[in-house]
This record gives C-alpha cells, structure tokens and sequence, in this order.
C-alpha cells in the first residue's frame, strides 16, 4: 500500500470516500494505528493535554511537537503523517515560521504541518507552501487561541462568525492550504463549507457532513477522562481493563507469584555452589 499524500485526499473527496484521521503521539501507538489502515495521523498540540497534562495547548514547544513527531513517523509506513505547530512557532515572523515548518519535516519525519488561523495566517501560510511545505488549515475552535475565545465553544453560530468561517475557508484554499480541520463548528455551516470548498474539510465536533473526521485517540479508547466533549465516541474503554490488570500486577507482586519459573531464568546448580 502506498503512502496516503495530499493528493490521495483530494482524490478521495472528488470520489466521495470518507477520510479517517487519528492523532498518535508515539511510536507503538502509530504503528497499531497505521496497520490498521487509519488514513491520516496527526501528531495534535493536543499532547500537552492527553500526554504532558497541561490543562491547554498553550505551553506545547517545538521541542515537544518535534520530539513526538519523530516517534509517530519511525511507526508509520503508509498513514501522511501531519504535526501540529504550536502556540508561538508561527507568529513572530514569516521567517521563524518557514524554519519551524522546514523542522517539522526535515527533522521530524512529518509530511505537513497544520496551523491555526483564517485571514490573518494567510500570509504566512502562503510563505510556507512557497517552499514546498503542505500546510492543513484549522478553522472553527481554533485551542491555542482559547482565551481569546473565551473558553473552548462552539463557533460559528451567529452570522458574523458563520460568515468569517466561510470566508476564511474559501481564502486559505486560494492560499494553498490541501485540506482545513474544522472543529466545534455547527453541522450545517459545516456542510456547507464542504460544499463551497474543493479541498477536503476534516471535521471535530463539525457533524458528518465533512469529508473525515478526527478524534484524539485517547479519548475514541476511553484514556482520557480529564474531558470529555460532546463530539467524543469512546469505541472502548480501555481504562478499566488497564486498571484491572495493574491491580492484579500488584496483587502477585505482593504475593510472590509473579514472577514465576516461567518467567525467571536458570542456572548450573553447579556454578552457584562454586559463588557461595
């Protein structure tokens, strides 16, 4: 099977077959995800979240992003692998924001790179694509602008919003941009952006009238119980039986039954007389 690219995106929206995204923020986690023939893997500034228990996005690093990145690429074979820049790594300069895509790719492993932002992004969104990098759009409830937002809400459900999404869509797929993530935007706005729009539309909490959709994939097993949005489908719960199992681990530990013979190794009787 060959790698999933921006191309293979654009050619199954025009076929009408639904595109699946996963966030992996690891190596074991991305190869499981990747055999089971998940689309795309986004290594999400959601790690600061589900993995780092920050209670935003906000203190996520290059470092952070770059160091996850690599793991999630050494386990995938054919899954694009896209990373999230964090807060601050594109909003200096249009320069640090070329070299912090370059890393993310040259360094990382990653195929692209996703940003937040509509028109104020446009210009640095169109510098990044100049030098061959593909960059995903995020529009909607954008997490690394949660204060600005005033919390993590829905958007996009009076006209001024509904209007600067649309539009704001239609301009980053002028810019360049292969695909936008829309997230906690109504169902039908969403739709209709879909619709408007040629590249495809990734949704989180924006209904299944996008062409895919993402979950972080500790909350589609049940992992991470710190919150739980409305648009969240827990396929297992996983926690419980991870919890049980580390309680019987514990319980033989304390009762000397693990480890047992089958689990030890051996030695010459012969040789440990000679060490007493």
């Amino acid at each position: 099977m060959a790698r999933v690219t921006t191309t293979s995106l654009r050619r199954m929206k025009e076929e009408g077959r639904k595109i699946s995204v996963l966030t992996a923020y690891d190596y074991s986690t991305a190869k499981i995800l990747d055999a089971a023939g998940v689309d795309v893997l986004l290594v999400g500034d959601s790690l600061g979240m589900v993995m780092l228990g920050y209670d935003s996005t906000l203190p996520v690093t290059m470092a952070d992003m770059l160091h996850h990145t690599k793991a999630v690429a050494r386990g995938t074979r054919n899954a694009m692998v896209i990373t999230d820049m964090p807060f601050m790594s594109y909003h200096i300069s249009v320069e640090e924001s070329v070299r912090n895509a370059g890393r993310c790719l040259q360094e990382a492993g990653a195929q692209a790179v996703k940003l937040e932002g509509g028109r104020e992004m446009a210009d640095t969104i169109k510098a990044i694509i100049r030098t061959g990098i593909p960059v995903m759009g995020h529009l909607g409830l954008t997490p690394q602008q949660v204060h600005q937002l005033g919390g993590f809400s829905v958007q996009g459900r009076d006209e001024a919003q509904a209007r600067k999404i649309l539009e704001d869509a239609q301009l980053l797929e002028e810019v360049g941009v292969f695909s936008l993530v829309l997230e906690c935007v109504p169902a039908p706005l969403a739709k209709l952006v879909s619709e408007t729009v040629k590249i495809p539309t990734i949704g989180i909490g924006a209904g299944a009238g996008c062409d895919g959709q993402v979950l972080v994939i500790q909350d589609l097993l049940g992992l991470y119980s710190d919150l739980t949005p409305k648009f969240v489908k827990q396929f297992a719960k996983l926690n419980e039986p991870m919890t049980a199992a580390v309680k019987q681990y514990i319980k033989e530990v304390q009762e000397g039954v693990f480890p047992g013979p089958e689990h030890t190794f051996g030695m010459e009787e012969s040789l440990l007389k000679k060490l007493y």
